[in-house]
């Protein structure tokens, strides 16, 4: 039963995650692994998911402002910028 509740949950937050604009997208995907992360490390899942909600929101502007990046430098015909 268990397990069939965190697919269920898992589920629907990849739902949700595909569903919403760019800057929450992040925020829900790490929430989701972090509260999954943090339920099993101790039961933590609450701290879990507001820490991978944080780790999400952050990884998906960075990648946003490096595809930003690499297209603006194809434009200028300049050097692609260094990871």
């Amino acid at each position: 039963m268990r397990s069939m509740k965190l697919a269920a949950g898992l589920a629907l937050a990849s739902t949700l995650a595909a569903a919403a604009p760019a800057a929450e997208a992040g925020c829900l995907t790490g929430a989701a692994v972090g509260g999954v992360a943090g339920h099993l490390a101790g039961h933590h899942a609450v701290l879990g998911a507001v820490a991978g909600c944080a780790v999400g929101h952050h990884m998906a502007v960075m990648k946003k402002r490096r595809e930003r990046a690499a297209r603006m430098a194809g434009r200028n015909g300049g050097p692609p910028p260094h990871p």
